[in-house]
């Protein structure tokens, strides 16, 4: 007798989320079955892994990250076009650091006309994120998303303290929307509720739950994003059906790991390679747990990640 394999099935699906204009536009999200389990149901879209730029020299990014781009990281524009036309991007994640007030405290003008020129010089999507700073951001990430209007962006990250204005501006501009909560299922649908109860569809959101570095809380990241898509698919909980997003690189070229010398710590091994398998590993664990898009840094770790969903698509 030949053997049939049991087949899950799901009452829920993941929302499909464009980003993008005309060619060069890109689709993740859309299944209705676990991460890769193509073989029970509709994956129709692979995930996407967005290249990770900044708006001013990534000083505090360790060496080895920082030596790939260190002909074109001084500008901004030049580093979008490496990362589209070298590394072949799928799309490209503009970070203004450099609006931080204890950074550059740049002005949202400036933000304003960094953003502009990067659109400018790609032609792959791109996701703009604000510096984290729940205050300033709010005033750049509404001039950016008025700068980038109808390019159908992703704009974030909108949090419980600011996502008011964040979502009013990226719904007037006809962007996506990356709302953040910490770590916590209960909080992250919270804050989809209160966007969607704003008028912005909540098909358009793209949901962060917060990263963590492998060895680094990592077991806990994924058990949210787990039960995340659990409920979107098992429960038919349509708070809960955008998109995952893995925000990887800035949380694992921050660890001791990614970092440490050879000569203090040489059993560890040559910190290159260990480096770019601890982002690769972390950004994989993320896509087994649902992630259907990255942000990441370095491009060996990309490609490793890349080869990997090759393989499991």
């Amino acid at each position: 007798m030949a053997f049939t394999a049991p087949k899950e099935t799901y009452s829920g699906k993941v929302y499909s989320v464009t980003i993008g204009t005309g060619d060069s536009a890109v689709t993740f999200g859309g299944e209705n079955v676990l991460p890769f389990h193509a073989f029970e149901g509709i994956t129709p879209s692979r995930p996407v892994i967005a290249v990770e730029i900044q708006d001013v020299a990534p000083a505090d990014w360790p060496e080895t990250v920082r030596k790939p781009y260190e002909a074109v990281s001084n500008d901004p524009v030049a580093w979008a076009k490496f990362c589209q036309d070298e590394l072949k991007a799928r799309a490209v994640a503009l970070r203004l650091v450099g609006t931080h007030p204890d950074r550059e405290n740049r002005s949202p003008e400036d933000a304003v006309r960094t953003v502009r020129d990067v659109l400018a010089a790609i032609r792959v999507p791109l996701i703009i994120l604000g510096s984290n700073h729940a205050e300033k951001d709010s005033a750049v990430l509404i001039a950016v998303a008025e700068a980038a209007k109808d390019r159908n962006c992703i704009i974030g990250k909108a949090q419980e303290a600011n996502y008011k204005t964040i979502a009013a501006a990226a719904m007037a501009n006809n962007h996506k929307l990356i709302a953040m909560s910490e770590l916590d299922i209960n909080l992250s649908k919270q804050l989809n509720i209160l966007i969607s109860q704003m008028g912005f569809e909540k098909e358009r959101i793209i949901t962060d739950p917060m990263c963590s570095a492998l060895g680094y809380g990592l077991e806990y990241t994924y058990s949210v994003m787990e039960r995340i898509r659990l409920a979107a698919l098992t429960q038919n909980d349509t708070t809960m059906q955008q998109p995952l997003l893995g925000d990887v690189g800035m949380y694992v070229w921050k660890v001791k790991e990614t970092s440490a010398a050879e000569a203090d710590l040489p059993h560890w091994g040559a910190l290159e390679e260990r480096g770019i398998a601890w982002e690769a590993e972390t950004a994989s664990a993320l896509l087994i747990a649902g992630a259907e898009l990255l942000i990441m840094r370095h491009p060996r770790a990309i490609r490793a990640v890349e080869t990997l969903i090759d393989e499991l698509v």
